[in-house]
């Protein structure tokens, strides 16, 4: 390797790891070899994880950088292998995951020419990254200034990511050959060296004139909060502090990280997508007000419910309310949107209001009965039921999810699963899941790196059709011996396609072109890549779950259901929900 793209190089990841990056996931290549070569040198302190598979490898990432809070690197080779990484850019972009892709590339002059290899790299992921910048090719006579123009570009790279809302940045390096040559000796790290570093800022506070909005918005009225998919995961003591002091209910989405934890919980809503569809209580429990933290919650139901309150006022509390960052108001109904930390405008809403803001007791109680008897009505249907039913894992894990645990939620069903049962507790458990796209791609990779970096167990519920986007996935498992426990919930297909209006619409053409059945045996796939498979029967599952978690390695356990009968249960349950419900609600008038 030349000694001016070693400096070069050098420069670059010593103040990357200066600034907080911790974590390297190398995609294997030929042109990014100094990247490799320098971050995988003796004495070197950044974590390098291989993996094969570059769409898969941004998962990975993504999975550690929100587990740990912090800036991942993650860097490929030149051509087609930097595009696999654009779905994980959209996905930290949207969900706001802060990631930092390092992108080998040909020097200038080797680009548009035909050189094999070789694609437009510059910009390639627009408006998905919050930075790109495409760096010079070493140069020796301008040395020195390319190593402090590098570790400039590093802090700032680090700086851009983590700040809210954080996201990704991408870095294109340009590397001209010879990469290595027999005999070069690596440069030691120097991490303790003078250079840029990147700080974080301040919680962003309301301003005062936001907070007097605010309170002439809500003073004395029935209100709710609601909690939508965030990372991090929202301040939960200081949400319901406010919540408490209003007397409102807290409608948490499972990953607001509301629904878990050592805080106060007796205003936590955790069934809004039951108790919304029954009509007695929908019209009795309308709101005045909402506020809103986090991004729209998952449940379409209860989308519906608060864009259908024409009299309500809306104020969407988001440290990023801007256009660039993402404007999170999908039903532009909005009357106010506070750009503050959700931590500091409870703060400063609780430091300004008296009782006189609080709403009647009697508003509080509608919801906590109607929530309690949703609650025991599911659980006790669910109970009841002999045949499979892709519910049941939720309440199983619910059960033996030890403090520490990480619940990554798939997509699709699952984590509307997820959203209907996963009861409150107060266990620390943390729940995650890739809500910024909602894709089912790269769904396990993302399990894959919180087990990289998470200190207690990690548990996925995927569907089948997920597991078969990213069976790669499973590659960095058995290779850096990582835990792992995933139910597999395989009902042979798309299954949220049944609750939609194409099954009935186009009933012959409807499994070949919705439901998509895949027809793979996954045993052969998980046990490939070292994983212990097991079918999990249709009751009684919480035993094998509970020994797959406590036992090293990578278990996947497959619950086999019928996508129509999967339908008809769910209905089931949502009626049997809503008898519950409006009995609480008559039950409270009387």
């Amino acid at each position: 390797m030349p000694q001016p793209a070693d400096r070069y190089v050098h420069a670059l990841l010593e103040s990357l790891y200066r600034s907080g990056v911790r974590h390297l996931v190398i995609c294997p290549g030929s042109r990014n070899t100094p990247i490799t070569v320098a971050a995988t040198a003796p004495g070197s302190p950044i974590k390098t994880w291989l993996h094969l598979d570059e769409r898969s490898a941004g998962y990975f990432a993504l999975g550690i950088a929100r587990q740990t809070g912090e800036p991942v690197a993650i860097t490929c080779t030149s051509g087609t292998a930097t595009a696999n990484f654009l779905p994980a850019a959209v996905e930290a972009r949207l969900s706001r995951v802060p990631l930092i892709f390092l992108t080998a590339d040909r020097p200038p002059e080797a680009r548009d020419v035909g050189a094999a290899q070789t694609v437009d790299q510059v910009g390639m992921y627009g408006t998905h990254v919050k930075w790109s910048v495409d760096l010079p090719a070493a140069d020796a006579a301008v040395l020195p200034d390319l190593e402090r123009y590098a570790a400039a570009v590093g802090a700032r790279a680090a700086a851009i990511a983590r700040e809210v809302p954080a996201g990704p940045v991408h870095l294109n390096l340009p590397l001209r050959e010879p990469l290595v040559q027999p005999g070069d000796e690596p440069i030691p790290f120097e991490v303790s060296a003078g250079g840029v570093e990147s700080a974080m800022r301040a919680p962003l506070p309301p301003a005062s004139a936001e907070v007097a909005r605010v309170l002439s918005l809500i003073g004395g009225k029935r209100g709710v909060i609601v909690c939508g998919p965030e990372n991090p995961a929202l301040p939960a003591s200081a949400i319901v502090a406010l919540a408490a002091a209003l007397r409102w209910p807290v409608i948490a989405d499972p990953l607001s990280g509301l629904r878990t934890g050592r805080h106060a919980l007796d205003a936590v809503v955790e069934t809004g997508d039951a108790i919304v569809r029954e009509p007695t209580f929908a019209q009795q429990a309308s709101p005045e007000v909402a506020i809103r933290f986090g991004a729209s919650p998952t449940s379409r139901p209860l989308n519906e419910w608060l864009a259908s309150r024409a009299d309500m006022t809306r104020i969407i509390v988001d440290p990023a309310s801007d256009a660039t960052s993402g404007w999170r108001d999908p039903d532009l109904h909005a009357a106010l949107a506070a750009p503050a930390d959700p931590g500091a405008f409870c703060a400063a809403l609780l430091g300004a209001i008296d009782a006189r803001a609080a709403a009647p007791e009697a508003w509080a109680s509608l919801w906590r009965e109607a929530n309690a008897a949703a609650r025991e009505a599911m659980q006790q249907g669910i109970a009841a039921i002999e045949e499979p039913f892709e519910g049941r894992p939720v309440l199983d894990l619910a059960a033996v999810l030890p403090d520490g645990a990480t619940f990554v939620a798939g997509n699709s069903m699952p984590v509307r699963d997820i959203d209907s049962f996963f009861p409150t507790t107060a266990r620390d458990i943390r729940l995650v899941g890739t809500r910024g796209a909602s894709g089912i791609d790269g769904v396990t990779s993302t399990a894959a790196g919180a087990a990289a970096v998470a200190e207690g167990p990690v548990a996925l519920m995927i569907g089948d059709l997920s597991f078969f986007h990213d069976m790669n996935g499973m590659w960095p498992i058995r290779r850096h011996g990582l835990n792992l426990t995933v139910v597999l919930v395989n009902n042979e297909g798309g299954g949220i396609f049944n609750f939609l209006s194409q099954r009935t619409a186009v009933p012959q053409r409807f499994d070949e072109w919705w439901g998509t059945p895949s027809g793979i045996d996954f045993r052969a796939a998980v046990e490939l890549h070292g994983g212990r498979h097991a079918l999990l029967p249709a009751r009684d599952a919480r035993g094998a779950i509970a020994e797959a978690l406590s036992r090293p390695g990578f278990d996947v356990l497959e619950l086999r259901t019928e996508r129509d009968r999967n339908v008809a249960l769910h209905r089931e349950l949502w009626a049997q929900a809503s008898t519950a419900v409006r009995d609480a609600v008559v039950a409270a008038r009387a």
